[in-house]
């Protein structure tokens, strides 16, 4: 198990856009979330600025300034590029999604990375159906899942 942080990169227009104080930082997570919240309270990191979306969010992280960099590789964080962070990142997707590499996402059936349950594909082949009778002006039933 390890913890990781990666360069310091100048974040200046999205800190000024959000009323941030600091315009440089890093990111620093670790293979664990439980390692890493350890490793961020002995860097004296507030738990509220851990930065993760969802349950499923793969991409938990937290922000850190230069100088909590610096503790930080003091205190054993490995030093490693945004490439590695990304590789990170994908690995933890995989983790999360099984090995049968089925992606979970927006169920609106646009996004072709996503994989729909039998049913879920069921119905939005209905609707693109549908759709397209609407568009060549065939017979148009009202739609089944509508209120109207």
């Amino acid at each position: 198990m390890a913890v990781y942080v990666d360069e310091i990169r100048d974040w200046t227009l999205i800190a000024r856009a959000r009323g941030l104080r600091h315009t440089h930082w890093c990111h620093l997570t670790a293979d664990t979330e439980p390692e890493l919240h350890a490793f961020a309270a002995r860097l004296g990191l507030r738990r509220s600025w851990f930065q993760k979306k969802s349950d499923r969010d793969y991409r938990w992280h937290y922000d850190i300034v230069p100088s909590k960099r610096a503790q930080a590789v003091r205190l054993g964080a490995q030093e490693v590029d945004r490439r590695f962070i990304g590789q990170l990142m994908i690995r933890r997707q995989r983790e999360r999604d099984g090995e049968d590499g089925a992606v979970v996402g927006p169920r609106c059936g646009n996004n072709p990375n996503v994989r729909l349950a039998d049913g879920d594909q069921q119905a939005v082949d209905e609707f693109r159906a549908y759709l397209a009778r609407r568009r060549d002006g065939g017979p148009v039933e009202r739609y089944p899942f509508s209120d109207a």
